[in-house]
């Protein structure tokens, strides 16, 4: 067997091992003509009581022969440690199947069917060592195409029922539950403070309003369904419920950072061209990125196009937050401008320390939540995964709560009375340029 493309498929399944989320609802994977050495199905989180229960059926091969060593083609169960040694014994040749490792646990290799013609079938693999462990197909026969339906369930055993959870995320209900109580209590302080401040609201706060049910109901669907697959391993239509929410969160968040940047119905009641382009290139961008993201959900990584997903979410992603940049810069560039030209520093000195406070906070938002928590799910433990859920949403209630606060509707003059001296110290503030360089 050509080594190079084993390897290949071998570094692939590493890659995936370090993305791949960890939930383990019951899921069923459609194997078609495929001739992958490599086809990672699912991940899991064990504890002690740990089970894999496996179905197979309409198993076909390519080829026939029955003098084929059907012992190379099979289940097994590895962790991501043991896995770089696996890869160190290939490329040692000290073995030219993975399934030849004393490093992994066989679940069921093809030599066991009860006869060569036999097209399916079922077993139980208890798991009593707790470790995050991967569930992987290897067809390590050159030239042979595997197609067949399978059906995985993995759970952990939880007093007299099961978890279908992974260990480290079965306390995941509970987190989103409790952040979607605290998005609808901040809903209504905003409504209340839109009813006492009914004189000074703009739009842009009807909007705020919005984004913020739209988060908290997100939150609500994400808790029933992981409540669901951790009770059934099934979201009984939850999931559908949150990919509509969560579409709607994500184009509505990016679009009101976007109108805030540009200073929209509290600055100025109308957006210039290049305002519109971002929006016109956020948006389109915010749907591709929700259809990745149902893609990468719904399909499991033993989709051949899995990756090419991910990384077309994690492109789109990039180029979303990098264009929301823009409007808040043209926005403290043209504060700056008219700074110079309208006799009012005072009054542009505190708008262009808005615009810059929230320049550098969206800068901290994206970086927080794109950066830090991939890096925090990379190196925390398997049994704290749920801290990189935590992380992220409590980062992600602070910019709701500064976008709030800072741009809440209140009484507003700009022509209020600014003494001399006041004056004077807001221009010589503002002929500092590097002081407000981006």
């Amino acid at each position: 067997m050509d080594l190079s493309p084993r390897l290949s498929s071998i570094l692939i399944l590493v890659f995936l091992l370090t993305i791949t989320t960890s939930f383990a609802e019951i899921r069923k994977s459609e194997i078609r003509s495929d001739d992958r050495p490599i086809i990672p199905l699912d991940e899991f989180g064990f504890t002690h009581t740990g089970r894999l229960e496996l179905d197979a059926s309409k198993i076909s091969l390519s080829n026939t022969n029955p003098d084929l060593d059907l012992s190379k083609v099979g289940f097994f169960l590895c962790t991501r440690d043991a896995w770089v040694h696996v890869i160190q014994q290939l490329e040692e040749e000290e073995i030219t199947c993975a399934l030849q490792s004393d490093l992994v646990k066989h679940v069921f290799t093809f030599n066991k069917l009860n006869n060569k013609n036999s097209s399916s079938f079922s077993t139980v693999f208890t798991e009593n060592d707790a470790d995050q462990c991967s569930l992987v197909f290897a067809n390590c026969l050159q030239s042979v195409k595997v197609s067949m339906d399978v059906r995985s369930a993995m759970y952990n055993r939880d007093g007299n029922g099961r978890d279908y959870l992974s260990a480290g995320r079965t306390v995941l209900p509970k987190v989103y539950f409790l952040f979607s109580i605290t998005y609808f209590s901040l809903a209504a302080t905003w409504i209340y403070v839109l009813y006492k401040k009914r004189l000074t609201v703009f739009a842009i706060h009807f909007f705020m309003l919005g984004v913020v049910v739209l988060k908290a109901s997100n939150l609500l669907c994400e808790a029933e369904d992981k409540s669901y697959i951790k009770k059934t391993g099934n979201a009984h239509g939850w999931d559908v419920l949150f990919y509509i929410f969560n579409f709607l969160k994500g184009i509505t968040l990016f679009t009101l950072i976007v109108l805030i940047g540009t200073g929209w119905s509290f600055l100025k009641p109308y957006l210039q061209d290049k305002e519109k382009k971002v929006l016109m290139i956020v948006i389109p961008l915010q749907v591709v990125a929700n259809f990745a993201q149902v893609v990468i959900d719904e399909t499991g990584p033993y989709g051949q196009d899995w990756v090419t997903w991910k990384q077309i979410f994690l492109l789109v992603d990039v180029v979303c937050c990098c264009a929301v940049l823009f409007p808040i810069v043209w926005s403290i560039k043209n504060l700056r401008e008219a700074a110079k030209t309208d006799g009012k520093a005072a009054v542009n000195l505190v708008k262009l320390t808005l615009f810059r406070h929230y320049y550098i906070v969206v800068i901290c938002y994206i970086y927080f939540t794109r950066v830090v928590v991939y890096a925090l799910e990379t190196i925390t433990s398997y049994k704290y995964m749920w801290t990189s859920v935590v992380a992220s949403e409590v980062a992600t209630l602070a910019f709701y709560l500064f976008t709030g606060y800072k741009f809440r509707p209140e009484v507003h003059n700009p022509y209020f009375v600014v003494d001399d001296d006041e004056e004077e110290a807001a221009a010589e503030a503002l002929k500092l340029e590097d002081e407000f360089e981006l």
